[in-house]
């Protein structure tokens, strides 16, 4: 193994690091309920008052596995190893590595408006951050030969899913605290939608430089 494959091979395991210990993190706010009963419809109760905390794990589960899945693929694309993109994944993984604080917020709070501007404005600092290290290692001359453009002008479309997503549930905020995170649940069909487009856009411009 080379040297610069040695070196991409250590930036993309300790990134695969940091997402499964923020990923297994989110679980360990979910508090277990401790009653001194054997009543029924205490436990049912107490189970019911952790559905906020069930959504939040839920909601940043999805969102921080889109990330990786996301940051998976543009990885497998590279040439080589690129320091550039260093310290852009590394503000990536900070924010990542605080999702869990950002989410136990929002899920002792589901209605408190603060909470959830602050939840939703993590997803976008994310989503924003990615947006930036994909657009800068999926640069021409960063390709691996073979790596069908289209794909590759997908995972770049991919990277606005979150950042819309995460812009429409902070605007909601204000207004439906709560209520403002089912818009993230768009997040999956966003990101399919987006890489249609960008696999369309690639495609049509690999049609318009084919001579007749």
């Amino acid at each position: 193994m080379s040297h610069g494959a040695q070196q991409l091979e250590r930036l993309k395991t300790f990134s695969d690091g940091v997402f499964a210990i923020a990923i297994t993190l989110l679980v360990i706010e979910v508090h277990v309920p401790r009653l001194d009963t054997l009543d029924d419809g205490a436990y049912l109760a107490a189970l019911a008052n952790l559905l906020p905390s069930f959504m939040g794990f839920i909601l940043s589960f999805l969102a921080i596995g889109a990330l990786w899945i996301a940051h998976h693929r543009m990885f497998g694309v590279l040439a080589g190893y690129e320091p550039r993109l260093m310290w852009p994944n590394m503000l990536l993984l900070m924010v990542i590595a605080f999702m869990p604080f950002a989410t136990a917020l929002m899920s002792s709070n589901p209605l408190a408006r603060v909470p959830e501007v602050f939840y939703s404005s993590t997803l976008l600092a994310a989503g924003l951050l990615q947006l930036c290290l994909f657009q800068l290692a999926l640069r021409p001359g960063r390709i691996r030969d073979g790596a069908p453009p289209e794909e590759v002008n997908a995972l770049r479309w991919r990277t606005l899913a979150l950042p819309t997503a995460a812009t429409a549930a902070l605007l909601a905020a204000p207004h439906i605290p709560g209520k403002n995170n089912i818009l993230l649940l768009a997040i999956p069909l966003l990101a399919r939608i987006y890489a249609a487009v960008g696999r369309r856009r690639a495609l049509r411009r690999m049609n318009a430089a084919v001579p007749d």
